[in-house]
């Protein structure tokens, strides 16, 4: 066996006797999210959240959709301070209960801090009722509760400004989370189209017609629209509130959405064309003539002619007695008919 076929039986055996998963090289330069996630010690919620803040960086993958991490990237988050440690501590996210504890303030108080646009969520999950729980990243919270500008916020009467806010319905926590995943989807995009795909996925598909008027434009920027983080099927509960919340509602939100998305699909257009018939189909297409694109029906099956009829085996049959029948009857009468003969 060669020294080299040897390397490669003892790479394989090591990553199956450790329980690693597929074998990879060792000197590949990339790897999957999954496996980067567990040499990097992380639950993959927290990956993925690593991944949004801009922590962990990551590229394209071999097939759509899929991001790869580099090996370098890996081992230079490994050789940080603390770690991972302070790499966990870096995207511990947290609920209200715990980000109030973390502020010495009960719930309300928190909520409403929340709701006012002060404390700024990072993610978002539903519980088994379908209710929206927001995220905060507690290193945030505690840089907001050590800033002694805050004070006033965390105890005593809320300011006069903001309780109106307050009693006016005014809530920010949806509009605030989509600035911030907004960020993380343009951060993501290395092509216009997908750049202007990620500012289309926080705006109402008629919005976005109204916007782009050409339709192989529009089919081609929808292509790179985003779902809703979850991954839950498009047609439950679950994922219509998740769409909603991704949906701006502000009237200035959408005019600054319109704007960026009109500047942002001028440039896609100049970077690369959407895709388009060729001429020559557009051409043949418009040229036919309408009645030669409808369906053509095949006719029903002809009803055998009468002299067909005639000509089978049992027609013939059915005439020649009546002939006969007929001769018979005509015999008949004329003896009736016929004088006697005399004696």
């Amino acid at each position: 066996m060669s020294r080299r076929t040897t390397t490669t039986t003892q790479r394989t055996v090591t990553a199956l006797d450790t329980g690693a998963g597929p074998a990879v090289a060792e000197d590949d330069p990339w790897v999957t999210t999954g496996r980067a996630a567990r040499e990097l010690g992380l639950r993959r919620t927290e990956f993925d959240l690593a991944v949004r803040l801009g922590r962990i960086r990551t590229r394209p993958g071999r097939v759509p959709g899929e991001r790869r991490v580099a090996r370098a990237e890996i081992e230079r988050l490994r050789a940080g301070p603390d770690f991972p440690e302070a790499l966990r501590r870096s995207v511990h996210a947290v609920g209200t209960a715990e980000g109030a504890d973390l502020l010495g303030v009960a719930k309300a108080r928190f909520t409403r801090l929340a709701r006012l646009g002060l404390l700024v969520p990072v993610a978002f999950h539903l519980n088994r009722y379908r209710a929206v729980v927001w995220l905060y990243l507690a290193d945030e919270l505690r840089l907001f509760g050590d800033d002694e500008k805050h004070a006033a916020l965390l105890t005593g009467r809320m300011p006069e400004g903001l309780r109106g806010l307050l009693d006016s319905g005014t809530d920010l926590r949806p509009r605030n989370w989509r600035s911030r995943h907004l960020g993380f989807l343009l951060r993501e995009a290395e092509d216009p189209w997908a750049r202007a795909g990620a500012v289309a996925s926080f705006l109402d598909p008629l919005h976005v017609a109204q916007l782009v008027r050409d339709p192989y434009d529009r089919s081609h920027l929808n292509g790179f629209r985003r779902r809703p983080p979850g991954g839950a099927n498009p047609e439950s509960p679950g994922a219509r509130i998740a769409a909603d919340l991704m949906t701006a509602r502000d009237d200035d939100e959408i005019a600054w959405l319109r704007a960026d998305l009109a500047s942002l699909v001028d440039e896609a257009r100049a970077h690369r064309p959407a895709p388009r018939p060729s001429v020559s189909c557009r051409t043949a297409s418009a040229s036919e003539p309408l009645a030669s694109r409808r369906p053509v029906l095949a006719p029903p099956p002809a009803r055998p002619a009468a002299s067909a009829r005639r000509d089978t085996p049992a027609a013939a049959d059915r005439a020649g007695r009546r002939g006969l029948l007929a001769r018979w009857r005509h015999r008949t009468a004329r003896a009736a008919t016929s004088p006697a003969t005399p004696g």
